[in-house]
């Protein structure tokens, strides 16, 4: 028979894909001799189990469960469900891979009516018995019954509100009673029967209930932010309780054995006094530094000190521990990787290498690659910023500078982020159910809460810049605004918040570009000692050039000329062009294009000083150039000299039904050649003019959308005319490549036919996938949400590459290049050229590079080391 449930002490870290992530660290902690309150895991097996016999806990699973509940009471003394000596239980998630705050935890598990007053009498401690039941009630109506939590807390507010306590730790024991009461009423006006008093039946519905969290919509979406596969189940972690809400002697708190937001090798943490777990992550009281506990509980802080320190040389990184005293006594009640921000996870990689902790490849592979996104994002102007109105100070939960219009729900934060607006996110605290909301928002508020919130850990794991604990702000969110003294700021005004001084200022802040120095630099220095890929960037301006050279591009692998003619001072030009009645007319708007045009080729060849650019020629259709709108038709006709009918005749000619495969890319050449023959003459006239400046010039020309060799060989007999009539007539050398994009399907199964033209490919992924598919990337998200929510796509092909069908086509298409020309050049230049699963693809399949946005340069680069470690 399957075992499906382990003591912890017959657990280790290796078995984190059974265990769970927290199952496996209580396991090796109890190893090794840590504090850790005794227990036991039901594997993520289970929980798959469970899913197949359509959520039923089977008598099997039953029996195993109660086996090992049966050893803990022997372990312990303790019996559950005893009315003298009661063990209660904490019931806690592990999911395999990090999900704070995602999926369920129930705590106090086993108490009712019965074990209350034997808890109360075994610890002489009446308050504090009440205070778990009354915490138990609320928490397993919520997670294990459904019943909203909110109702729970109008009944505490009220109590309060009525007695004048500012806090829960106010309430005395018979406010405690009656809040009890009122709890089991609520619940059983809500439910229709009564409140579950059986310790059996209570922890049955709590493995349930943690297993169906799996699937919460929260956890879903989590799971897809952060690419982890939805088949791996949860574990259930169940373990003995220890009290931090005792009294004055016990407290609870989380801890980070390195800053999480900067790295700094310092302790960093929080903790509350006479309190449970849940009241710090929370955010329902702001929570003291951990330094303050070295004041208050002196002996236990050195102890915990000393276990953050074998917990981080064991297991070789820096852990997020949360911990319970309770009268004095420490535990330790898990550990874990912690959450960071890429500015801390490179400081810490770094550091760590050169205490000698990892190596220098280690270190490579501790960054999230997509983490580095966060870095390459404007901060603050600092003229601007010395300006701002500051309205508050909170804590500086999360690092980044972020402006958008104040929203107050998640539902807000999200539809408004579908109009477009830049979103900031203000809550009294965040709870799991905001994910989408925070997910949509630039930057996030919060009136309550620590640096180890909810809101803090969830937006450092983002990205998102994060300021917590604002106690100035009063939160109105039934009105839609904020106070902060006599300002109110209403939804949709703007703030911005500066998440690493803990800033919140009126307004919306002008921003500047960032520099990465010291550890960053450090990195990247390492990460190219051992990539075989090169990385360039897609870029269309000097501008986006230069930016790319700075984060290390090598190179342009795609330059989109189309972009050069939308602007003010050609597009005139561009339309007499293409509305011209005859070739002179056409050749003669096109002559005037030419000096622009080349201007346009100089700029980004001083850019690149010197590195390979390739240029692609004219892609879109032409009617994308033209006015769509009745009055915009007639103000260009006017603008023209030429009649409105003429010009509308023309227009509706040009319109075409599917221009996704219509008269676009090489089919504009054999059409029209004339106009790749004027952008050749400015891509080689302007190689020349910056040669002859000293700065050496590589153009690889591009001609977009080939199917067939035979379209290939007349474009580039007609471009290699111009660029041999040019040089013949110039004493300047320059060498340039041809090749083509490779896009349509029938270019990537003919491609040693098509390598015996080309001296190049680019994989154009954007277009591929759209032509594999069949799917427009313009309409696809209609429908490719629902293809990802119902299991029918892992992934949004075009987010991330798809390897098994597009990914086939690029093997193939290289394997047949380099059959037939051997040192044939293979690139990618889509939208997956910065993705990193995407780039390890095209690590094995031997590209020779990837090319991204500008901002992407680093993570392509560090994509590319990490796969080049991963597959030596």
């Amino acid at each position: 028979m399957q075992k499906y449930v382990y003591d912890f002490c017959e657990g280790s870290k290796e078995m984190k894909s059974l265990l769970g992530g927290k199952g496996a660290n209580l396991a090796e902690m109890t190893k090794i001799g840590l504090p850790v309150p005794p227990g036991f895991t039901i594997t993520t097996s289970a929980c798959n189990a469970y899913y197949e016999k359509d959520k039923v806990l089977w008598e099997e699973l039953k029996d195993e469960i109660i086996e090992k509940l049966s050893n803990l009471e022997k372990t312990l003394g303790k019996k559950f469900g005893d009315s003298n000596n009661p063990l209660l239980l904490s019931v806690r998630s592990g999911s395999v891979h990090s999900m704070p705050g995602m999926m369920d935890t129930i705590l106090n598990l086993g108490l009712n009516e019965e074990t209350v007053k034997g808890l109360s009498d075994k610890t002489n401690n009446e308050r504090f018995a009440y205070d778990s039941y009354r915490r138990f009630i609320q928490m397993f109506s919520d997670v294990a019954m459904g019943v909203p939590k909110y109702k729970f807390e109008r009944v505490l507010e009220k109590v309060k509100e009525e007695k004048g306590y500012e806090s829960d730790a106010d309430l005395s024991v018979d406010d405690l009673k009656f809040v009890v009461n009122e709890f089991k009423n609520t619940y059983k006006k809500e439910m229709r029967k009564e409140f579950p008093s059986d310790p059996k039946e209570q922890l049955f519905l709590a493995v349930k209930a943690v297993f169906d969290s799996w699937n919460n919509s929260r956890a879903v979406i989590y799971r897809k932010l952060h690419d982890i596969p939805h088949n791996l189940g949860t574990a259930v972690n169940i373990q003995s309780m220890v009290f931090g809400n005792m009294g004055d002697t016990s407290g609870t708190g989380v801890a980070f054995t390195r800053n999480p937001s900067t790295g700094e090798n310092k302790l960093f943490g929080e903790f509350l006094i006479n309190a449970q777990g849940e009241d710090v992550v929370a955010g329902i009281r702001t929570p003291q530094s951990i330094d303050r506990l070295r004041d208050i509980m002196p002996k236990s802080y050195r102890e915990f000190e000393k276990i953050t320190k074998i917990l981080e040389n064991h297991y070789k990184d820096m852990q997020d521990i949360e911990f319970t005293i309770e009268n004095e006594n420490l535990y330790i009640l898990q550990t874990r990787n912690g959450k960071r921000t890429a500015q801390a996870s490179i400081n810490i990689a770094v550091d760590m290498a050169n205490e000698g902790f990892i190596s220098k490849e280690e270190a490579i592979l501790r960054v999230d690659a997509k983490q580095l996104d966060q870095l390459l994002h404007p901060n603050f102007e600092e003229k601007a910023l010395k300006d701002a109105k500051l309205l508050s100070k909170g804590l500086p939960a999360s690092p980044g500078a972020a402006s958008g219009k104040v929203y107050f729900t998640a539902e807000d934060a999200v539809k408004a982020k579908s109009k477009g607006e830049r979103v900031i996110l203000v809550r009294l605290e965040t709870s799991p159910e905001d994910i989408e909301g925070m997910v949509s928002s630039e930057g996030i508020l919060t009136a309550r809460g620590g640096m180890t919130s909810h809101a803090a850990v969830v937006a450092r794991g983002m990205g998102k810049c994060c300021v917590a604990g604002c106690s100035d702000i009063k939160v109105e969110e039934e009105n839609k605004q904020f106070r902060v003294g006599d300002v109110v700021i209403k939804e949709g005004e703007y703030i911005s918040l500066d998440g690493s001084l803990g800033s919140v200022f009126a307004g919306d802040i002008p921003k500047v570009e960032v520099k990465l120095t010291g550890k960053f630099e450090d990195l990247m220095k390492w990460v190219d000692e051992v990539r075989k890929l090169k990385v360039r960037t897609n870029a269309d301006t000097p501008k986006d050039a230069q930016v790319a050279v700075k984060f290390g591009a090598e190179g342009i692998g795609l330059c989109r000329t189309e972009h050069m003619f939308f602007e003010e001072d050609r597009i005139p030009l561009v339309r007499k062009m293409i509305i011209a009645k005859d070739l002179y007319e056409r050749k003669e708007a096109l002559d005037k294009l030419l000096p622009i045009q080349k201007e346009d080729f100089i700029g980004i060849f001083k850019a690149m000083e010197g590195r390979e650019t390739t240029i692609r020629l004219l892609d879109p259709p032409l009617h994308e150039f033209l006015p769509k709108k009745e009055e915009d038709i007639r103000s260009l006709a006017n603008s023209m000299g030429i009649s409105y009918d003429d010009l509308k005749k023309r227009v509706e000619d040009l319109e075409e039904f599917n221009p996704m495969l219509g008269h676009r890319g090489c089919r504009l050449c054999v059409t029209y050649p004339e106009i790749y023959e004027m952008q050749v003459r400015a891509i080689i006239e302007g190689a020349i003019e910056v040669k002859k400046e000293g700065i050496d010039v590589k153009p690889e020309i591009m001609i977009p959308l080939i199917g067939d060799v035979n379209e290939l060989r007349y474009i580039k007999n007609i471009i290699k005319d111009v660029i041999v009539d040019i040089l013949n007539k110039s004493d300047i050398k320059i060498d340039y490549l041809i090749g083509t994009m490779i896009e349509v399907p029938r270019a990537a199964l003919t491609a040693d036919d098509i390598a015996k033209e080309a001296e190049f490919f680019s994989f154009g992924t954007n277009d591929l996938t759209q032509m594999t598919y069949g799917f427009s990337r313009d309409d696809s998200n209609k429908f490719l949400a629902e293809y990802e929510n119902k299991g029918i796509f892992e992934k949004d092909p075009f987010q991330v590459l798809d390897e098994k069908g597009v990914g086939k086509l690029i093997k193939i298409a290289s394997q047949l290049g380099k059959s037939e020309r051997e040192n044939i050049k293979l690139g990618i230049c889509g939208e997956h050229g910065g993705e990193p699963s995407s780039v390890e693809f095209c690590h094995k399949v031997g590209l020779d590079y990837v090319s991204c946005s500008p901002y992407r340069v680093p993570i392509a680069r560090l994509a590319s080391a990490q796969a080049a470690i991963k597959n030596k």
